[in-house]
């Protein structure tokens, strides 16, 4: 009653008592709304996760780089996206079990995550590919940073082993594109995705991907 600035001494007992239940009521509905949002605001946060690896999921990925794009566009910035693609990734499943294939994928994540700036976003789109954003990061920058990631992903890929003495094989695709004036998110990403592609298919019965052409070459000059 002291929000609505009445005396309660001056108001018969029915409706004094009336209105403190009432008040009491509105004060319980007040806490209940607070935890509420508390508990939807944790819900969004769990829904732009990925449900096994430590990352952004695709949907959650795709409207950061929105933003990102929003952000180049505005100040006339570079932004780059690298396409992760793990190379002979079934033999994982195969030989080790799907289990022994999940704790992978969430060790690669952790690995992408380690090896980035704290301005990059990591997502997994699906399976055992994910995606990178490099903000102010042009085409050279982005192709360095895909030759050393995929260095780094194959050693330590290589010093892991399966439970038979099998060493796993295993390695990753990187491709690159630089976003051009215009363009939005799924056609960047299609790009990237491409070069990735190109970069797979170079790399079949190779073990060393500096031997390939760089990611992100074949697009370098386009306009």
């Amino acid at each position: 009653m002291e929000d609505l600035k009445i005396d309660p001494s001056i108001l018969p007992t029915p409706i004094r008592a009336a209105l403190e239940a009432l008040g009491n009521e509105v004060v319980t509905l007040r806490q209940r709304i607070e935890q509420l949002s508390v508990q939807l605001n944790a819900a969004e946060a769990l829904a732009d996760y990925d449900p096994l690896c430590p990352v952004f999921n695709r949907r959650a990925f795709i409207r950061e780089l929105d933003r990102e794009i929003a952000v180049s566009a505005r100040y006339k910035t570079p932004l780059s996206v690298l396409y992760i693609d793990l190379d002979r990734f079934k033999q994982i499943n195969d030989i080790c079990g799907h289990a022994r294939g999940d704790q992978i994928l969430v060790d690669l994540a952790r690995q992408l995550l380690s090896a980035v700036r704290r301005s990059d976003i990591v997502g997994r789109l699906g399976g055992d590919e994910f995606a990178i954003t490099l903000p102010r990061a042009g085409p050279d920058a982005a192709g360095r940073k895909a030759v050393a990631l995929m260095l780094d992903i194959e050693a330590n890929m290589r010093q892991s082993a399966a439970p038979s003495g099998h060493a796993l094989d295993i390695g990753a695709s990187c491709g690159v594109a630089t976003w051009r004036p215009g363009e939005g998110s799924e056609t960047l990403l299609k790009r990237a995705d491409a070069d990735m592609f190109r970069i797979k298919s170079k790399r079949r019965g190779q073990r060393s991907p500096g031997q390939d052409q760089p990611p992100g070459s074949a697009d370098t000059h386009t306009a």
